[in-house]
């Protein structure tokens, strides 16, 4: 563990030298000192560092629920629904096409929609993070597209199960899918009435008291909704989004940040850890066709976002660049496929896919400026069609040294 920590923060420390987001880097020691590369072996079962990845992945979307305000949710409803079905629907429908395309068998192409079609909420997170985007008007219906799609993420996995399994049983699909959507029905009533429930439950004076009482509770939640055949992240962000409206959510914002970025680090050096490069070359020009395909998708879902909010070139830009990266969810079905005995190709391309979109979206939405010169209205680096530069895309990710404040966040979101 100490070796993982030390390895992360050795090579993002070079990577910021020359202004290298940080997760790649992380991914990349992962890779370097894992079981499929010569050399040192820090940890040689990928497998024993599942549980504090899972906790890493539970902080970031905590975190996200914590800046996701329940007034957002409440009037941008619609919006964010309008935004996050047309997401789906252009990367879901492109990622099933390319599959059939492929030839390699229709279970396969299923999977194959659902790697195409789903962003990484944990690289989306901490992209935002990173470039100090949180505040940015454009970040409501990126967090809004993150959340329907894990709403679509429980809905799709119950559905895929019996077929992966080959079950023909609709009705156990039908059970599994309507017990997960009955709790996120749950957790949405919960955070739209029981807020000040919670407030008062976690409320203290005492730091220590409150930081396991919100780690308890993000945690716990996670696990109950991972039984519920939920996502465990959207557990996690459902209780973020909670906490977040109470008069204790400032001070949670400033005591997360430290176990957030420990416990990220881990995640994506544990990500890394389960890719073997030498599996990549055999898929080498499907991976490539698909990476284009998705930026494809990625451009025109952030035009459609950006014209249904309003916005010009800059957010839209940010949009398109944010969402790109995949993960997570790409390699669980990685792990479901195998297990499936599915299309042996399937599991290096989803890797070497992941991989390259891992490294690939962090860096772009870094100079997302780029692309809002050459999409409808762009008029300069950063600017949308109607609005001033974007503090965040100007910056290029060299402002990751700043640290998080309020001051920050308004210059942004000005």
């Amino acid at each position: 563990m100490g070796g993982a920590f030390l390895a992360a923060a050795l090579l993002a420390r070079l990577g910021r030298r020359i202004e290298l987001p940080t997760i790649p880097l992380f991914i990349l020691a992962g890779i370097l000192l894992g079981p499929h590369t010569p050399g040192i072996v820090l940890v040689s079962d990928p497998h024993d560092l599942d549980m504090l990845s899972a906790l890493g992945l539970v902080l970031l979307l905590f975190y996200l629920g914590l800046e996701f305000h329940l007034d957002d949710l409440k009037t941008g409803g619609r919006k964010m629904a309008l935004a996050g079905g047309t997401y789906l629907a252009l990367n879901v429908g492109a990622g099933l096409g390319f599959g059939f395309a492929l030839g390699w068998g229709t279970s396969e192409a299923l999977v194959l929609a659902g790697v195409l079609g789903i962003s990484s909420s944990a690289i989306v997170t901490k992209v935002l993070v990173d470039l100090h985007r949180i505040g940015n008007p454009e970040t409501k219906p990126i967090l809004g597209i993150i959340v329907v799609e894990d709403i679509f993420l429980a809905l799709y996995l119950a559905a895929l199960q019996p077929i992966l399994s080959g079950a023909d049983s609709l009705s156990a699909a039908l059970v599994d899918g309507g017990k997960a959507f009955g709790f996120l029905l749950l957790l949405a009533l919960a955070a739209r009435f029981g807020t000040k429930v919670v407030g008062r439950l976690v409320n203290t004076k005492d730091d220590e008291l409150l930081v396991i009482s919100f780690l308890g509770a993000a945690v716990f939640v996670a696990g109950v909704s991972e039984w519920f055949g939920v996502a465990d992240a959207i557990g996690a962000f459902m209780v973020g989004l909670m906490l977040g409206s109470t008069t204790s959510g400032e001070r949670i914002r400033k005591l997360v940040h430290p176990l957030r970025d420990a416990f990220g680090a881990i995640f994506f050096f544990g990500f890394g850890l389960s890719i073997n490069p030498g599996d990549l070359p055999t898929v080498l020009w499907p991976v490539l066709a698909a990476v284009a395909v998705t930026l494809l998708m990625n451009v025109v879902a952030g035009l459609s976002a950006a014209r249904i909010y309003g916005f010009g070139a800059g957010p839209a830009a940010n949009i398109s660049t944010t969402l790109l990266a995949r993960g997570e969810f790409a390699l669980i079905l990685a792990t479901m496929a195998a297990g499936a005995g599915l299309d042996r190709r399937l599991a290096p391309f989803i890797a070497g896919y992941v991989l390259v979109l891992a490294v690939l979206g962090p860096l772009a939405a870094g100079r997302s400026h780029w692309l809002a010169r050459i999409l409808p209205g762009g008029d300069g680096p950063g600017r949308g069609a109607d609005g001033p530069p974007d503090v965040g895309s100007l910056a290029g990710g060299s402002l990751a040294g700043v640290p998080d404040g309020p001051s920050l966040e308004k210059a942004s979101a000005g």
